[in-house]
């Protein structure tokens, strides 16, 4: 079964299951595919709205032209990045094609202040993520 989900999203899940002994050796399962497309669909459907809305919207207006733009410079950036072998976040860099596509019209047609607070939640979101799982080791290494 051919995965379209993000790869990265499919290994951390069989590194995970095979560095904990439920899985012999590292190859993907189609459950694993199956569960990562279910969460991911998960995701957008509670989240997705509200995200399309800030991106599309909230950040600067796009017209189809517009995200059409933005999603072929964020796509040869990636392509570019993974020719190279250069780790790069997908989320980061259609954000910034967006900001700026934004950015041809005039400088101001960008939300900067919503530029800001996206950018504070990448930054908060590596020490929050790691306190998570210091807690969570945590209370399971009482529970072994």
């Amino acid at each position: 079964m051919e995965s379209l989900l993000p790869i990265g999203l499919v290994l951390l899940l069989v590194l995970t299951l095979v560095l904990g002994g439920v899985l012999p050796e590292f190859r993907v399962p189609t459950w694993v595919i199956l569960v990562c497309a279910l969460t991911m669909g998960a995701g957008t459907g509670v989240g997705g709205w509200r995200i399309v809305k800030t991106m599309g919207l909230r950040l600067t207006k796009l017209d189809p032209v517009h995200g059409f733009a933005a999603e072929t410079a964020a796509a040869s950036a990636i392509e570019l990045a993974s020719r190279l072998g250069i780790p790069l976040s997908t989320t980061h860099t259609i954000t910034t094609s967006i900001m700026g596509v934004g950015s041809t019209r005039r400088l101001s047609a960008v939300r900067w202040g919503v530029g800001r607070e996206i950018v504070t939640a990448w930054i908060l979101t590596f020490p929050v993520c790691g306190l998570i799982a210091w807690g969570v080791g945590k209370a399971l290494s009482l529970i072994r």
